[in-house]
């Protein structure tokens, strides 16, 4: 199995990549552009695997593309490359609309065009998987979780780039007939996750004893997936989803803002205790614009179509996560100097 992913030095693209070459053994070409939030070191556990490949390209590049296709020959495409900061997209949505919109339309016709090119068994395993988020939908109330057909509703640059990118999909499906599946997540958190996040930011601050920022009151609420258990669930989703469907992607782990940050004090206090208690560094500053209040996921069809279930819990996911962060100050120390220091990002001039 040949598989092309997008965005595979991403924080979700390499748990991907890793678990599909050290785990499945397919054989992955690994096609990024390297932004800011692109690292070849989250790559290390598999980079010297024989099934494994990588091109530095952007997706807007049609020539390139196709070249790409041509010579890799892909049965599936898995598509995650993406611009992704919420609070950067409110500050610079140009690159949102770039990457997102216009590098997602580009894929879909190389990919089209390659798929068109194909005959017989190879044509009919053909497979285009379209990762999302599930902020296209906007916000829940108090009650309520996001199913595969909630109204779209996105309320940033961010996840209007994503919603219009997830219509460009079906579209070619529907129009094109390409073999497209899509597929919408919740939260992901975990280890080689870009410290400009709330779980990264936050452990990282921790262990500077610098203030550990909290949007508005805290009381935002969010469905946390571990990545390693995104990973499998997109590999399912793209060998066995239904062709044109969506499938929403959720760890069943409801939680505020603030208690999230608080289980991070508090692992933090059994790990470090020579700097307890960590909560006293929890600082609350002026909310994000259009910050969505609630986020939940339905994932009922995934589980029971296709048999996948969240192997982590909460609890157990955040630990191994604040651990890895404690462990492994090679990987993000130089990401933390060189590349984002820590400030407060879209933040909006009066």
């Amino acid at each position: 199995m040949r598989i092309l992913i997008t965005g595979g030095a991403g924080f979700i693209g390499s748990a991907l990549v890793r678990y599909l070459v050290g785990e499945v053994g397919a054989d992955v070409l690994n096609l990024d552009k390297l932004t800011y939030a692109g690292n070849l070191q989250s790559l290390g556990p598999i980079e010297g695997a024989n099934n494994y490949h990588f091109v530095e390209a952007d997706i807007c590049d049609h020539a390139k593309i196709s070249e790409i296709f041509a010579g890799f020959k892909p049965d599936h495409i898995m598509h995650l490359a993406a611009e992704s900061h919420v609070d950067r997209s409110i500050t610079g949505a140009k690159a949102f609309m770039e990457t997102n919109v216009m590098g997602t339309f580009s894929l879909l016709e190389g990919a089209r065009h390659y798929w068109n090119s194909l005959e017989g068994e190879a044509k009919a395993n053909f497979r285009f998987l379209h990762v999302s988020t599930d902020e296209v939908y906007g916000s829940l109330g108090e009650a309520g979780l996001f199913e595969e057909t909630t109204p779209y509703d996105p309320s940033s640059p961010y996840s209007a780039s994503k919603a219009a990118s997830d219509h460009l999909a079906k579209a070619w499906y529907r129009t094109y007939g390409l073999p497209v599946v899509v597929s919408n997540c919740s939260n992901n958190y975990g280890p080689y996750h870009f410290p400009e996040k709330l779980m990264p930011l936050n452990i990282i601050n921790a262990m500077e004893g610098k203030a550990l920022t909290v949007y508005g009151d805290g009381s935002n609420i969010r469905d946390w997936l571990y990545v390693e258990d995104h990973a499998r669930a997109l590999h399912l989703i793209c060998a066995k989803g239904r062709l044109g469907e969506t499938y929403n992607v959720g760890g069943r782990n409801e939680r505020k803002n603030i208690d999230v940050v608080k289980r991070i004090c508090a692992i933090m206090d059994q790990l470090r205790p020579q700097n307890a208690p960590h909560d006293r560094l929890i600082t609350y500053v002026t909310d994000r614009p259009g910050h969505d209040h609630r986020y939940a996921i339905d994932a009922t069809k995934l589980e029971d179509e296709l048999g996948w279930k969240a192997l982590e819990t909460f609890d157990s996911g955040i630990e191994k996560t604040v651990r890895w962060y404690l462990d492994n100050e090679i990987w993000w120390r130089p990401l933390r100097g060189e590349v984002y220091t820590g400030e407060r990002l879209g933040v909006l001039k009066a």
